[in-house]
């Protein structure tokens, strides 16, 4: 049977490709002006859509136009300067310029063989950010999709090295009937962390928590507490950016002492690591290049697009023993990486090409310029708002993020509620020190002051209306 020639690029599929650049190029232009919230939330956006699966097909164009017309009314403001919650980068342009030739590319990063332009800028990427972040350049780096799978593959090689100082070696004999591994983490660490805890087998409940002080740093005494009870050498987590606080936990301080006794540290910085790129901020999270590991988000104060983090490992040859696929072969570590060899992923796409285009396109000096800008607009805001009656600061402001609270937890749910719903900022809710919180984060690459005093206003609007 005659099949008709397929061509790998119709006018239909040229004008699919130039309608979707144009309607991101449009989305862009209208952020500034836009609602921050989506019109739509799941259920009544489903309404929207035929759920009926089509038996036959429609043309390219028709379906990015579809697309298009209806996406408005269900995209949250994550890229606009005035979108404050949980801790989302903006995105930036030249960024998502660059997203788009990777998926027109159509790379599979994985191989260098196979796909050498891509294995070479990200291997690029990554030896720029080990040099912004302070950190040695001799490190093993992973690009995967953010902080939680660079947390699980940190946690998962620490468990590999630590097991591996006992004797046991677990791609050969799994963890059954494996020597313990005391694990100990602080009271108020993200989730991302726990989550890579559960990923490597070592078990939430056996895990030992710290005590920690009014805002989320380990105390020194509670964590001398828990070394002297381990027999084995532990895995200790600490944390650079406390997600309601911003606080760092004292790295110059704990991190000889787990060394001392065995152990491993690795460190989730998802944000708060990029504090280290900038040398008048440095201070704040002394010591914290001397860990065993670390992960960050390139999504996050780099603005990149989703998704993009980085797994960074002191001992570039444990990182590849643990993430490698070639079973019992630990391949030569030459020069030139072999992308895979550093992550879980086989098949991925080219994610580190947007974080190369940003960091070409700003220089380091306009990577530090914008942590920095971003810190001076947190303490912009908290000082506004500390004045006013009715309102207070739950965090000594040592980054960027800013945690707010009303008269009481009813107050401050319905002045949050109230600022969603207007639509004109949108910060996000959380619960510090027993209190219903509204969170700030300032990490989007256009924000400015003028963003500022916006979000400043809408909150006196609504704390005034709600009273």
């Amino acid at each position: 049977m005659p099949v008709d020639e397929i061509l790998p690029m119709t006018e239909d599929d040229r004008a699919a490709l130039w309608a979707a650049a144009c309607g991101a190029v449009a989305y862009r232009a209208d952020l500034d002006a836009s609602a921050v919230k989506p019109d739509l939330r799941p259920a009544a956006l489903a309404s929207q859509f035929d759920g009926t699966l089509p038996d036959q097909g429609a043309s390219a164009i028709s379906v990015i136009e579809d697309l298009i017309a209806v996406a408005g009314k269900g995209l949250q403001g994550h890229a606009s300067p005035r979108f404050f919650g949980y801790v989302c980068g903006g995105s930036m342009p030249v960024g998502a310029a660059a997203d788009f030739l990777v998926a027109a590319w159509g790379q599979n990063a994985a191989s260098s063989w196979e796909s050498p332009f891509a294995a070479v800028v990200e291997q690029t990427v990554c030896e720029w950010c080990l040099e912004l972040l302070h950190l040695p350049a001799d490190c093993g780096v992973g690009i995967v999709s953010g902080a939680t799978v660079a947390n699980t593959q940190g946690i998962i090689t620490a468990r590999d090295a630590l097991l591996a100082r006992q004797g046991w070696e677990t791609g050969e004999n799994g963890l059954f009937g494996a020597p313990h591994i005391p694990v100990i983490i602080g009271g108020a660490a993200h989730s991302a962390p726990m989550a890579g805890v559960r990923y490597a087998g070592l078990g939430l409940g056996r895990a030992t928590y710290l005590e920690t002080d009014n805002q989320g740093r380990i105390l020194i005494s509670a964590l001398q507490k828990a070394l002297a009870e381990c027999n084995k050498p532990p895995l200790v987590v600490l944390q650079a950016g406390q997600i309601n606080t911003g606080a760092f936990d004292p790295f110059a301080e704990a991190i000889p002492m787990v060394h001392e006794a065995g152990g491993w540290v690795h460190v989730d910085g998802a944000f708060g690591l990029w504090a280290h790129a900038v040398p008048e901020l440095r201070d704040r999270l002394a010591g914290v290049d001397s860990a065993d590991s670390w992960a960050v988000d390139l999504h996050k104060w780099l603005n990149a697009p989703y998704d993009a983090g980085l797994c960074i490992v002191r001992d570039r040859s444990a990182l590849v023993s643990s993430m490698s696929a070639r079973g019992a072969y630990l391949p030569e570590l030459g020069k030139t990486w072999e992308p895979s060899d550093s992550t879980l992923e086989l098949s991925r796409r080219a994610r580190g090409i947007p974080s190369y285009a940003i960091i070409r396109h700003l220089g380091a000096q306009g990577v530090r310029a914008m942590i920095v800008r971003h810190c001076a607009l947190a303490v912009y805001l908290s000082d506004r708002l500390a004045a006013e009656p009715g309102i207070s600061i739950m965090n000594e402001v040592v980054l960027n993020q800013v945690a707010i609270a009303c008269e009481t937890d009813e107050v401050t749910t319905k002045v949050l509620e109230r600022i969603q719903q207007r639509a004109q900022v949108y910060p996000s809710h959380g619960v510090w020190q027993g209190r219903q919180i509204i969170r700030v984060s300032i990490i989007n690459h256009a924000t400015d002051k003028a963003d500022i005093d916006l979000l400043f206003d809408e909150i006196l609007e609504a704390h005034r209306a709600v009273r």
